[in-house]
C-alpha cells in the first residue's frame, strides 16, 4: 500500500525476458524494485517515472535504465493508452554476455553513478530503437530454427548500441523534463555511503542542517517511503548482494549496518520469506 516500502515485483529465471505491454485503463502502482535490471522503451500515453527520487516526464521512445535495488514506479495519466517494450535482464547475464572489451551492464552503473536513469534518442535513432526492441519481439515469437540465437543476437545488438550512446551522452540529458530534490538526493547518496553506521534521523537531520520533521516529511513526499523503511531496504538488499557473492550471514549482516543478528534473520525473513542460509 502507498507509503510502504516497495516489494520485490516479478522473478526472472532466464537470462531476459521481453514484454510488449498496453493498458488502456491507467493503472495505480506502488514504489518497488526488481532483483534484475530493467529497460523501458515508452511508446505511448501520459507517464511520470520516478527512479530512486528523480521524476521523469517520458515522451514516445523514450528510454529508462532501471538497475537491480532501485526502488521505481510510473504514474499513469487518464485518457490515453499506456504502451511500452520492458526488457528485464539478469546482471550475472549481462557480466559474461559480452567479449573481454564489452560489458554490456555497463550503462546501468553508469546511469546509477549519474543519478540520471532515462536516454532520449534523437532523429532517426528513435526509430532505429523501436526496429530493435521489435526484431527482439519477432524473435522470441519464432519457432524457427535458430530463433533462440537470433533473439539473442538481436539483444546483444540492442545492448551494445545502448552502451555506445548512454557512455557518450552528457551527465544528464539536454531537453529532459525531469524534478528532483537535491538535499534529498544528498541525503540518500549518504545513506548509501554509511550503511554499515548507525543513521538515527537525529544524525542525518544534523548533517544536513535541516529540522527532524522537515526530514521526514520531505523524505517521504519525495520517495514515497520513511526514512527508516529506505534504510531498512536499502540494508537488506545490500546484505542480500553481500550472500550472493558468497559472503558469510553473520558478516553480511554487519556489513548491512545490522548490528542486531536476530533483528536482522527477522527482517529478511520477512522480505525474502525464507531465512539468510536457505535464501543464499
Amino acid at each position: 500500500m502507498e507509503g510502504c516500502i516497495g516489494d520485490e515485483k516479478g522473478y526472472l529465471l532466464e537470462d531476459y525476458r521481453l514484454f510488449h505491454l498496453r493498458d488502456e485503463l491507467a493503472q495505480r502502482m506502488d514504489y518497488h524494485y526488481h532483483a534484475f535490471e530493467k529497460i523501458v522503451f515508452h511508446l505511448a500515453g501520459r507517464v511520470t517515472y520516478s527512479v530512486e527520487g528523480k521524476s521523469y516526464e517520458l515522451k514516445p521512445y523514450d528510454i529508462l535504465l532501471v538497475g537491480r535495488n532501485l526502488l521505481h514506479r510510473p504514474v499513469i495519466g487518464q485518457g490515453e493508452p499506456y504502451e511500452r517494450i520492458i526488457l528485464w535482464l539478469s546482471a550475472e547475464y549481462l557480466e559474461t554476455a559480452g567479449s573481454g572489451d564489452c560489458d554490456l551492464g555497463s550503462c546501468f552503473r553508469l546511469t546509477e553513478r549519474r543519478g540520471f536513469h532515462m536516454f532520449r534518442p534523437r532523429g532517426e535513432d528513435r526509430l532505429r530503437y523501436r526496429r530493435m526492441f521489435e526484431q527482439i519481439e519477432e524473435a522470441q515469437g519464432e519457432e524457427a530454427f535458430g530463433s533462440a540465437t537470433l533473439a539473442e543476437s538481436c539483444l546483444w545488438r540492442l545492448m551494445v548500441a545502448l552502451n555506445r550512446d548512454i557512455l557518450a551522452q552528457p551527465e544528464a540529458g539536454e531537453d529532459v523534463e525531469y524534478r528532483f530534490d537535491p538535499k534529498m538526493e544528498e541525503v540518500t547518496r549518504f545513506i548509501g555511503e554509511h550503511l554499515s553506521e548507525e543513521l538515527p534521523i537525529e544524525r542525518l537531520a544534523n548533517q544536513f542542517y535541516l529540522s527532524r520533521y522537515y526530514l521526514m516529511h520531505r523524505f517521504k513526499e519525495v520517495y514515497g517511503v520513511t526514512v527508516h523503511q529506505y534504510i531498512r531496504q536499502k540494508r537488506l538488499l545490500r546484505a542480500a548482494d553481500e550472500l550472493r557473492r558468497g559472503t558469510p550471514v553473520l558478516k553480511a549482516a554487519m556489513e548491512a549496518g545490522f548490528n542486531d543478528y536476530s533483528a536482522f534473520l527477522r527482517a529478511f525473513q520477512a522480505a525474502y520469506g525464507k531465512s539468510p542460509r536457505e535464501w543464499k
